[in-house]
């Protein structure tokens, strides 16, 4: 009888150390590992070595990346999937709405808020329960919801990815879970985060700490698995996720005197790793680039050329002197590395044959602007203004000139 219990109790503690490979950024079964968060005045300038696999640092204000290491590689992005179905849930639902819970939800693996099935609840707590526990029940419970079934949900995640061109992301699950097909790109997330962010109630819930919603009936306090918000100054979400495929990640946004950044930090090994290497990137940037105003030099650029341009054109079917136009751009400042050497220049390139047939506000060149050789943007040219046609009497008094010439 003692070998037979001694039997049963070891296999009992295999059975707990057997890793379960479902899991979804179940924040209660990874080890709470200490971090430390370095101050950034105590960082080096140095670009600081990072140990995730896919990394990227966007700047929101121009969607320029400030740092990236295997950005554009499409990788397994476990529960920052929730991300898309949080925007796409408050774009396509009420946050009054009361979602009835269905087995399938209230059964799914992984990291879950705890839903019971047929219970009730609003739309807003699941949400909150979605992006803060990171509930993989919560994200089945909405897409049945809005669309009647996590396939038809997928439809209206992948509708959004189509619209915001994230060309190198696929969804088949609103949570996140593995599968080869689901899939995304640092670059494509962090493009998504920065529309999601854009939506007032989205920035609200994920720059939640802790949260009190109805569960069942009753108040519940729920806290937020992102490790850095209020443990880093000016970290304002995002987004945790595990998965075995996925391994650690960590989508965050971060604010400091007007620099607005997001940080995607995927496949790292650890918890300390995916925390470390996010509060590192987000220190480094703080402290080695500043937002610098670039309208001076493409103002001047373009004045040049137009000099150039003006006694470098040629006319057909019209005497009317074609108009340069250079489009404004949304925003004229640039984050660069000002530590390191800030030399812009510019490129500019137009038609040189205008005619009748080009009308008024078409596109008849660029400017493009580099900081040393990298570009930060090009610029639209148009033609300003209307270029008549030679009308018959233009040509008869032509003949006429060139007749008493002869």
């Amino acid at each position: 009888m003692k070998i037979l219990t001694k039997i049963v109790t070891l296999l009992l503690i295999i059975f707990l150390l057997i890793p379960t490979f479902c899991f979804a950024d179940d924040e209660l079964l990874e080890d709470l590992e200490e971090f430390e968060v370095y101050e950034a005045s105590n960082l080096s300038t140095e670009e600081p070595s990072t140990n995730a696999k896919s990394i990227i640092v966007i700047d929101r204000k121009t969607l320029s990346v400030l740092y990236e290491k295997n950005a554009y590689t499409k990788v397994a992005m476990a529960s920052t999937t929730k991300i898309m179905t949080c925007i796409v849930a408050l774009e396509n639902s009420s946050l009054n709405d009361i979602v009835t819970v269905s087995k399938k939800s209230a059964s799914v693996r992984g990291s879950t808020l705890g839903l019971i099935t047929d219970m009730q609840i609003s739309m807003n707590d699941l949400l909150y329960g979605l992006m803060l526990r990171s509930g993989n029940d919560c994200a089945i419970a909405i897409a049945e919801k809005i669309s009647g079934s996590v396939e038809n949900f997928s439809i209206l995640m992948n509708q959004k990815a189509k619209e915001l061109g994230l060309e190198n992301t696929n969804f088949v699950t609103p949570h996140g879970l593995d599968d080869e097909n689901h899939y995304t790109t640092p670059y494509d997330l962090a493009i998504l985060t920065d529309y999601a962010l854009k939506n007032e109630k989205f920035k609200t819930i994920v720059s939640t700490k802790t949260a009190t919603i109805s569960f069942n009936g009753y108040p519940r306090t729920i806290s937020n698995t992102n490790e850095l918000l209020g443990n880093l100054e000016g970290v304002y979400g995002v987004k945790t996720g595990f998965t075995f495929e996925a391994g650690r990640c960590l989508v965050s946004a971060c604010n400091r005197n007007d620099l607005d950044i997001i940080v995607v930090v995927l496949g790292a090994d650890t918890k300390k790793i995916r925390t470390q290497d996010s509060a590192n990137l987000i220190n480094y940037i703080f402290k080695n680039f500043k937002y610098v105003n670039v309208s001076s030099t493409i103002n001047k650029a373009f004045s040049d050329y137009t000099t150039y341009f003006n006694k470098n054109y040629f006319l057909e079917k019209t005497t009317d002197t074609p108009i340069l136009k250079l489009e404004n751009l949304d925003n004229y400042y640039f984050p660069l590395e000002t530590n390191g050497t800030v030399q812009l220049s510019t490129k500019i390139y137009t038609m040189n044959k205008f005619s009748s047939n080009v009308s008024k506000g078409t596109k008849v060149g660029k400017l493009y602007l580099y900081n040393n050789d990298t570009l930060l943007c090009d610029i639209d040219i148009t033609l300003e203004n209307e270029l008549s046609k030679n009308t018959w009497s233009y040509y008869f008094w032509y003949i006429i000139r060139n007749f008493s010439k002869i």
